[in-house]
């Protein structure tokens, strides 16, 4: 039979260390739990974040080494979001996200089509390697990239570089030049479109998951002037 003062001492020590663990924040001690998560499900819960960014009640935990430590031997995001580079539009933030949740591949003008394979090889890391459920082609409003495409769609004046990265937006400016209101933002909504329906059918890894079900391409427009995002179908 054990001895009672022994046997009070363990119950009040684990009491003790279940308490701790109550009130330490789910960050100090997690160290990147499989996801079980659908397509769906994250993008319900990016828009849900999103909702409380733009409210302006935030519920991300703290940005210091403490809370990336825990993620230091592995990661498992809920999403890949392709955004554009542009320093208005990080998705962490404006999805109110936590550290380790979203897999970015930005670059300006948050095109997919002719981007090659530093963001389409990003991109299908995210799907291949950390199994991501969902990839969410993000554009915003009064976005550089497509208002140059708009001033420059039938000249190459543009310098280096920078002349190809436009190319790749001027297809969205051309489906969009015939309609009536506003050419910018339906142009950034069809260069939206045209990433989500690129994405989905390249092969093999992205289009064999979308056709299987595994994988969401989804699409959304982030208006910098209120800090929502728009779905786009």
């Amino acid at each position: 039979m054990l001895d009672s003062s022994l046997t009070r001492r363990r119950f009040l020590a684990n009491a003790a260390a279940l308490a701790t663990a109550v009130v330490l924040p789910r960050f100090a001690f997690a160290s990147a739990p499989p996801r079980m998560i659908t397509g769906e499900e994250a993008l319900h819960r990016l828009m849900a974040g999103n909702a409380r960014f733009a409210s302006g009640k935030l519920l991300s935990p703290g940005r210091t080494p403490a809370h990336f430590r825990p993620l230091a031997a592995g990661q498992n995001p809920i999403a890949t979001v392709l955004g554009c580079a542009d320093s208005r539009v990080p998705p962490e933030i404006l999805f109110d996200q936590s550290i380790g949740d979203i897999f970015t591949v930005r670059v300006a003008g948050n095109y997919a089509n002719g981007a090659g394979a530093a963001v389409n090889g990003s991109l299908e890391y995210g799907v291949e390697e950390l199994n991501v459920p969902l990839v969410l082609v993000l554009g915003h409003t009064q976005c550089g990239a497509v208002k140059a495409a708009i001033a420059h769609l039938h000249d190459d004046e543009l310098p280096a570089e920078i002349k190809d990265l436009v190319a790749a937006v001027k297809p969205a400016v051309a489906e969009s030049s015939g309609t009536s209101s506003d050419l910018l933002i339906n142009s950034i909504r069809a260069n939206v479109k045209r990433g989500v329906a690129y994405l989905s059918t390249v092969d093999p890894i992205l289009s064999e998951r979308v056709k299987s079900g595994k994988l969401k391409v989804a699409g959304g427009v982030y208006d910098l002037a209120t800090g929502k995002v728009t779905l786009l179908t």
